[in-house]
């Protein structure tokens, strides 16, 4: 039993221990499947703090040769499938967490070295029959083993970007690839590998290190594939989470859902069991992150980039395209990089069908938020945000005029000259102007009724009669009279029949002019 090669299974046992345990067992009956195949070298990557370590710590407590976690397991999904027993505590494990070596590291430039070294001292104790060189890579102790005995090896790089991050273009960086190539793409060391495992929040990069780890299989926020489930928390399992500690799911789906993956809806984790917790709905990603990573992108100025950010933070989706990005720190060429990345990072979710990227729920709406009252070239867009606590309750009291005057500026802002007078784009200023009531409503854009779409329907979340449902109708060049005979015609109002109370009919009408006209009537549901 080492540190590094074939450690125990406390990492896994102190997990097992908490007092919120979420059971992503069958994860590893997803990496049974690959052992000693062609597909047996995988790449998963996830924002900070979605699981990537507890992934890590589970697979050593179950392939390691240096621990019997028979107990452990025995209450887990994994327990059941047939490929349990295959590999239970039957391979020799090298776990290695790069982001640690790299910050415990006496010497940056000799940190792969030491590392070496100390592994390689390790292989000495559990190998006494095999002579070992002193200056034996990592490669080649494997090899050796393997060529003595025909062992074969687990191999898991967490955090393996980490030196991608922190040391791209610099003497380590290439050191590193080195060190990459020596592992996974040496012809006899493939056979001494049954399973290799990389995991970090960038996926593999795609310039001098492509033929490092272009044999790696990825899966990414942009599209997780079969292990979409082992990404962050599902639907499923945050449900009896919540009635177990009295959480409201709907508002616990409204602050941390939002990365849908292959047919999941997916949930950040630490966020969730923090809310279980504290019972408490509050911003505990962002505590672990900062904003400043988005700010620093936008230093870059694409163009277009603006004007797509201030839609997502309106509301809207936002084409990207995500083929072009590196995967690197430096390599930003266009906002789709700029984007792309910050897909990976958690602060935007990529839709695969569309192709498109928005923002995720409302924890990470806040920071969105942030970044506009930091950013110079958003200082409209943060005024209006900050409006719209105003602009709520000034419609509450139907003023009209102040809900025009608003609009008059939100629309320009979130608008081009080219498709101000498209119907999407006002529904966005909409959106955009009356941000704040995210806190208070359900937001439907389009919903469908008996007779028709509705352009915007607000919907109290809590029906306690504090705030109105709120019915708006959109016009251009028409009027805000038939706006809200429109309304009544079609029975919008019957959209939502759970709802009892007071509702809001707000029609809009907005002319070649920019100018908005506004009327508020009241319907008693």
């Amino acid at each position: 039993m080492g540190i590094y090669l074939n450690p125990n299974n406390v990492g896994f046992k102190e997990v097992l221990a908490a007092d919120i345990y979420v059971d992503k067992s069958m994860l590893i009956n997803e990496l049974n499947k690959c052992i000693d195949k062609a597909n047996k070298y995988v790449c998963v990557s996830r924002p900070r703090r979605f699981g990537k370590t507890i992934a890590t710590k589970m697979m050593c407590a179950y392939y390691s040769k240096g621990c019997d976690s028979r107990d452990l397991f025995k209450d887990l999904k994994i327990s059941k499938a047939e490929s349990f027993e295959k590999y239970l505590n039957k391979l020799n494990f090298i776990a290695i967490d790069v982001a640690s070596e790299y910050q415990n590291a006496n010497e940056i430039g000799e940190m792969l070295k030491d590392l070496q070294t100390k592994i390689r001292d390790e292989f000495k104790e559990q190998f006494p029959q095999i002579s070992f060189r002193e200056n034996d890579t990592l490669a080649n102790c494997m090899l050796s083993v393997y060529a003595k005995t025909g062992e074969t090896f687990v191999i898991i790089l967490d955090e393996y970007d980490c030196l991608v991050r922190n040391s791209y273009g610099t003497e380590l960086y290439s050191d590193y690839l080195r060190f990459l190539n020596g592992l996974f793409k040496s012809e006899p060391l493939s056979n001494a590998i049954s399973l290799a495992y990389i995991t970090g929040i960038l996926p593999v990069v795609r310039d001098r290190v492509q033929s490092k780890l272009n044999n790696f299989r990825e899966f990414t926020m942009l599209d997780a594939l079969q292990f979409a489930e082992y990404v962050g928390f599902t639907e499923d399992e945050v449900k009896p989470l919540c009635e177990k500690y009295g959480i409201d799911f709907k508002e616990c789906k409204r602050e941390y859902n939002g990365y849908s993956q292959n047919g999941y809806d997916i949930y950040n984790p630490e966020s969730v069991i923090r809310c279980m917790d504290t019972k408490k709905f509050a911003n505990y990603w962002g505590r672990t992150s900062t904003y400043q990573v988005i700010t620093d992108r936008l230093k870059h100025n694409f163009k277009g980039i603006k004007d797509d950010i201030v839609r997502m933070v309106a509301g809207e989706s936002v084409k990207v395209d995500v083929g072009m990005y590196l995967n690197t720190m430096t390599d930003f060429v266009s906002k789709d990089d700029v984007f792309t990345y910050l897909i990976h990072l958690g602060y935007l979710a990529y839709d695969n069908e569309n192709e498109t990227c928005r923002i995720p729920n409302m924890e990470v709406r806040k920071d969105w938020h942030r970044v506009v009252s930091v950013t110079d070239d958003f200082s409209v867009t943060d005024q209006i945000i900050k409006a719209s606590e105003d602009l709520l309750q000034q419609t509450i009291l139907k003023n009209s005029d102040a809900v025009a005057v608003a609009l008059d500026q939100s629309h320009i802002n979130v608008s081009s000259n080219r498709n101000y007078n498209n119907e999407n784009a006002l529904a966005s200023a909409i959106y955009l102007a009356y941000i704040h009531a995210l806190n208070h409503y359900n937001i439907y854009k389009e919903l469908t009724t008996g007779k028709g779409f509705a352009d915007l329907v607000y919907v109290p979340i809590h029906n306690n009669g504090d705030y109105p449902a709120i019915i708006i109708e959109l016009k251009h060049k028409s009027s805000t009279g038939k706006a809200l005979q429109q309304i009544h015609d079609k029975e919008y109002f019957h959209a939502f029949d759970y709802y009892k109370g007071k509702v809001l009919f707000v029609g809009i009408n907005y002319n070649d002019d920019k100018k908005h006209e506004c009327e508020i009537t009241e319907f008693e549901k």
